[in-house]
């Protein structure tokens, strides 16, 4: 893997951008990477994300304990979740991108409609709303994570994972793209068309 400081590196540029493009406001989010089996860091409770740094982070284990570091995110019980489920996984990204957000809480699907959409994002999973940092939002929310890789929870934001950090926040960026062209489409009294061929974008 990386070293631990480059991956920390990546997530302040991430946070960053997210800020920027309104996927994240104020504090409103965390990010973690992987760098080990069984540790991992995580953003701090409270930090803004257009403005971290490498002292804004925590280090945990998978058994829940606080190694190092600033007092972790609320979430990281949904971070730990995803990592003992998919040891593939090296970076786990919670957003609230409004888009994403928007379209499953009042019940509509989010369709994937071009052919990024389909490669990067995939299949979506979603949750009911459980209030933040409880076991339950974690446990369902990895659930859907074990088989997915990009995850709604109503009333709250997204969670996106891949095995680096630069496939996660693309898989961020085109998840929020497809709610928001998905929106648009239903403005234009569209709500059947997705693009053609899910199953081939994945071999594209």
């Amino acid at each position: 893997m990386k070293h631990d400081e480059t991956l920390l590196d990546e997530l302040i540029a991430v946070g960053a951008d997210a800020a920027r493009r309104g996927l994240v406001l104020a504090s409103a989010g965390n990010f973690s990477v992987r760098l080990s089996d069984d540790t991992f860091a995580i953003t701090g409770s409270g930090v803004w994300f257009d403005r971290l740094s490498r002292a804004d982070f925590a280090t945990m284990n998978l058994t829940g304990e606080h190694l190092r570091g600033v007092t972790p995110s609320s979430e990281w019980r949904l971070h730990r979740e995803v990592y003992k489920r998919r040891p593939d996984v090296k970076c786990v990204l919670h957003l609230h991108p409004e888009y994403a957000t928007l379209l499953p809480t009042l019940g509509h699907k989010i369709r994937l409609l071009t052919l990024d959409h389909a490669f990067y994002a995939g299949e979506i999973g979603v949750t009911e709303f459980y209030p933040n940092g409880s076991d339950a939002l974690a446990e369902t929310a990895a659930a859907e994570l074990e088989t997915k890789n990009c995850v709604i929870m109503k009333h709250h934001g997204c969670s996106v994972v891949a095995d680096t950090v630069e496939m996660a926040y693309r898989r961020a960026l085109n998840l929020e793209g497809a709610a928001r062209m998905s929106f648009n489409a239903l403005q234009l009294q569209d709500s059947e068309t997705v693009f053609p061929d899910v199953a081939a974008a994945h071999h594209a």
